[in-house]
């Protein structure tokens, strides 16, 4: 037990090292220790640490009380790495199987989650250094390889390669290594029911031309 609380306390101390590094708004440590996803992560690791050992109704009690203070919700079940970062959090969900890689930024609202067809492996597993956005939902056992974004809102429901950004529901792939794979310009793109009016507006001309050819014929034979 001394052995695992010294890893707790180092772990801590590590995720909040990592914190300082890599979030801006972090000032001091006094600061950081009022985050609540550095919280929901540390009462984690400790919920997991009871999972493991099949005390389970503990480590859902412990995943639970964390859920209530902090409105973060990780399944002890979950294998999260070192240096995961949840900034802000309220809403952040990451189910059973899901695994998290090393130095990985959440955001809140962004649900780690399965598609509720799968048995066994049914939630994600992200690489290293994965950022996945605000509101994002990541749905089934597929993984988002190393260095890869999400970006807010996204729905990915397949595997992303290693650094990609995906975007769009569902989530598509639009840049990769640094190069675009899919052209994002959103000022100069067509408006589509502008597009549709005119198709309906010649559709219409062409019939009142051919009504107007008609009725000449019918005068003329009338004649």
């Amino acid at each position: 037990m001394s052995n695992f609380i010294g890893r707790i306390i180092s772990t801590y101390k590590e995720e909040i090292r990592s914190i300082k590094e890599r979030d801006p708004a972090a000032t001091s440590t006094l600061e950081i220790l009022t985050y609540s996803g550095l919280h929901a992560v540390a009462m984690y690791r400790v919920a997991h640490w009871f999972y493991l050992k099949n005390f389970k109704f503990i480590a859902r009690l412990i995943s639970q009380t964390a859920r209530f203070l902090t409105g973060i919700e990780i399944h002890p079940g979950a294998k999260i790495g070192k240096g995961l970062l949840i900034d802000h959090g309220a809403g952040v969900v990451i189910g059973e199987t899901a695994e998290i890689g090393d130095n990985c930024l959440l955001y809140q609202g962004c649900t780690l989650g399965g598609t509720g067809k799968d048995q066994g492996k049914r939630h994600p597993t992200l690489g290293n250094n994965v950022m996945v956005g605000c509101g994002a939902k990541v749905l089934g056992p597929f993984k988002v390889g190393d260095n890869s974004k999400i970006a807010a809102n996204a729905v990915v429901l397949e595997p992303v390669p290693e650094n990609c950004t995906c975007v769009g529901v569902p989530a598509r792939v639009v840049k990769q290594n640094g190069k675009r794979t899919l052209d994002l310009d959103q000022v100069h793109i067509p408006d589509p029911v502008s597009l549709e009016l005119c198709k309906e507006r010649l559709e219409i001309d062409r019939l009142k031309k051919r009504i107007e050819e008609l009725e000449k014929r019918l005068d003329q034979e009338g004649e």
